[in-house]
């Protein structure tokens, strides 16, 4: 699989590209956000790993550029342990972060486990729900017939959801179900990928559907088709 690796210091994407080619990966580099853009259009990778600190185009702007077009898994990275920057970073359609300094290995791990949940099979191929309609396989959610462009995140969110309607799942549940058992996602990160999920959903005619049941966790409400 392809990765992206866009950082301006080049210690750093020599670090971590051979942490990277070490574990497997094919990696593509990009020491600004113009070549970032243009690397991921041209190169279609599997995921990004984008610096928030570039110079002239930041992070930001290059994930906002990207999302305008793919869906392609965005891991941000980031020099301060700001969280502002985690907050806005979720915000605008990054599936993960990792703050600097970190370890090469920490993020081998954070990319295998995006990749992961992005390739793996859902325990059925087609989900629905009302008027959703998810296709597991192509990855294309449908509301009324109309695609709602979702992240590889909000994607597993929504299908967990979808697949047990009746049920309330706890904030562990939904993260350990979306990250993995060993996740050390905050509860403020789901957050994020809830209140982008419930945009985009309102933004397609669908308000409302995502239910917050206060102190115990959330729901899917009832849709009629």
């Amino acid at each position: 699989m392809k990765i992206l690796l866009v950082d301006d210091d080049p210690g750093l994407r020599d670090l971590v590209g051979l942490a990277l080619e070490r574990a497997g990966f094919q990696v593509v580099t990009a020491s600004d956000g113009q070549i970032a853009v243009t690397h991921a259009a041209r190169e279609a990778p599997d995921l990004i790993v984008l610096d928030i600190g570039l110079p002239e185009m930041d992070g930001f702007e290059v994930c906002l550029r990207i999302r305008a077009r793919s869906e392609v898994p965005i891991l941000f990275l980031t020099a301060r342990d700001d969280e502002i920057d985690r907050v806005l970073g979720l915000e605008m359609g990054a599936d993960d972060y990792v703050t600097k300094p970190f370890s090469p290995r920490e993020l081998v791990a954070r990319v295998k486990a995006i990749l992961k949940r992005t390739a793996a099979p859902r325990p059925a191929s087609t989900l629905s729900h009302g008027r959703i309609t998810m296709d597991a396989s192509a990855h294309i959610c449908k509301l009324d017939g109309n695609t709602v462009p979702l992240t590889a995140t909000e994607f597993t969110l929504l299908a967990t959801l979808i697949e047990r309607p009746s049920h309330v799942h706890s904030r562990t549940q939904l993260i350990q179900a979306v990250w993995g058992v060993l996740s050390q996602v905050s509860d403020r990160t789901l957050d994020s990928h809830l209140r982008n999920l419930r945009a985009k959903l309102s933004q397609a005619g669908c308000a409302g559907v995502i239910q917050t049941v206060h102190g115990v966790g959330v729901r899917i409400q009832d849709l009629p088709a």
